[in-house]
């Protein structure tokens, strides 16, 4: 992206600021308030953090709209996180190495072949990572326009279970998609209670496609990777808007009905569906004809699926809050009213957030890392937040990839994705602007659903086992690699 000599002067002065300090400043309480910047550097520019947030590791990692979305492994013997790098000149995916939190450095660097010959508006915008038959696995999404190098690939698999050794990181698989050219923008990997591990994409079509991971590493015919779509139901308001399928979405297990259920946030508003038999989707409720929504983000639940955050991609919008229960009733056929509301600010825009119930961890563009509780979802309220874009009011992306994706009056600039390690409450933030921020937060130590007398789901998978609360009799017999 193109910037003015003075935006660069700016922005090398914040990162040196950011970077000043041992490590163990660094990681004291976070200092300030938005109004608390030294007199002459940058006047309104939020910084610091509330007092509640510790900041315990930064890596830069190249600058203006370099990074998007971030993903931390959570077994214990695995600590390296993952960024997805969208800057389309190098577009790919940075490792974080975390097994010294004094001393949290950059581990190794993937990008695309050519990358100087791609043309794309997020190069490389999401990844996960997953376990299968005792291997470790990343998985990364990739958007380049129809046309150009790499315009019918959506994402690349890599062998990482040699780290730290990355001699021994290795791509073993490309996913493409001649079809619906232009990339994967999303995707979520789910250890299904029929025993598989699920990959599901957005693509540029009325659907979302479903990939079964082990006949990807297996090789062979990749026609026969990809076992199935779930669609985006067809209703007067989207058919009109004519926008295509879906942008983001969420899955996991429901104890209490013994469903895999699909959270999926796209044209028209938001979806829910029994994907219990993966080929055959069947829709339960949705969010549809509510004010202000035509299109969905981004759709997550609680851990009991009834409370769900919604986020709807443009200025001023907050996060809603939708009690699902009466469409799972089948009381109503479509939800149209939110019961709660939440934004850092509403001037500005939040992106991507985690729950861990009573908490919702975001990703909120401009106003960094927020954090705010969903135990009264009626009236949420903030809990903590830190300032990782320290960028000035309304200079974000916009335009497209044939102008440079260059700044405008945007606020969709700073935090861009967010996630949580349970096992010790490591919270992660990637920052389009400022790289990747690592934090600890007062009082949460960890996360397991039980401890908060919910059931222990989020978007962390069990590999291993399955999802939480899967009767032995529904268990399939090959726990750990699938069934065919």
């Amino acid at each position: 992206m193109r910037q003015s000599k003075m935006a660069l002067i700016v922005s090398s002065m914040l990162l040196a600021l950011a970077s000043l300090g041992s490590t163990q400043a660094r990681a004291q309480a976070a200092p300030g308030s938005a109004t608390d910047a030294p007199p002459g550097i940058l006047p309104g520019v939020k910084i610091g953090g509330s007092p509640n947030m510790h900041l315990v590791g930064h890596v830069t990692l190249g600058g203006y709209s370099a990074v998007d979305d971030d993903e931390i492994e959570q077994d214990p013997g695995r600590p390296y996180a993952y960024v997805s790098i969208g800057d389309v000149q190098r577009a790919g995916f940075a490792i974080i190495d975390l097994r010294d939190l004094n001393n949290v450095k950059l581990l190794y660097r993937w990008q695309i072949e050519n990358a100087s010959l791609h043309k794309t508006i997020l190069g490389a915008p999401d990844g996960k990572y997953f376990k299968l038959n005792g291997r470790y696995y990343y998985i990364q999404t990739v958007q380049f326009s129809a046309g150009t190098p790499d315009g019918e690939l959506g994402a690349v698999v890599a062998d990482v279970t040699g780290l730290p050794d990355t001699s021994k990181v290795k791509i073993i698989a490309r996913i493409k998609e001649p079809k619906y050219p232009g990339g994967f923008h999303n995707s979520f990997v789910y250890r299904h209670s029929d025993g598989h591990i699920y990959l599901v994409v957005t693509v540029d079509g009325p659907h979302a496609q479903v990939y079964d991971m082990a006949k990807v590493l297996a090789g062979g015919d990749p026609a026969q990777w990809m076992i199935g779509i779930i669609p985006v139901p067809a209703t007067p308001t989207n058919s009109r808007l004519g926008m295509s399928g879906y942008h983001d979405f969420y899955i996991a297990y429901d104890p209490a009905t013994h469903q895999d259920k699909f959270y999926g946030a796209g044209r028209g508003g938001y979806y829910v569906y029994d994907i219990s038999t993966i080929t055959e989707p069947k829709l339960l409720t949705s969010i549809t004809g509510s004010a202000g929504i035509e299109f969905g983000h981004t759709f997550t639940p609680d851990p009991t699926g009834r409370y769900a955050i919604t986020e709807t991609e443009y200025q001023y919008a907050p996060l809603r809050i939708f009690d699902l229960k009466p469409g799972l009733d089948g009381k109503v056929q479509s939800i149209t009213r939110p019961i709660g509301a939440w934004n850092a600010d509403w001037h500005d825009l939040v992106h991507n957030h985690e729950v861990r119930w009573p908490y919702v961890f975001v990703s909120a563009y401009e106003d960094g890392l927020q954090i705010f509780s969903l135990k009264d979802p009626k009236h949420p309220h903030t809990e903590g937040h830190y300032y990782t874009c320290e960028c000035v009011h309304e200079h974000g992306m916009g335009g497209n990839a044939d102008n440079g994706f260059e700044s405008t009056t945007s606020v969709m600039q700073g935090a861009f994705g967010v996630d949580v390690r349970n096992r010790d409450g490591l919270i992660v933030i990637s920052d389009a602007r400022t790289g990747l921020w690592l934090f600890h937060m007062d009082g949460f130590n960890g996360w397991n659903g039980k401890d908060y007398g919910m059931p222990n789901i989020s978007s962390v998978q069990d590999y291993d086992h399955g999802p939480t609360g899967v009767p032995m009799s529904m268990a399939p017999s090959v726990m750990t690699g699938g069934v065919s």
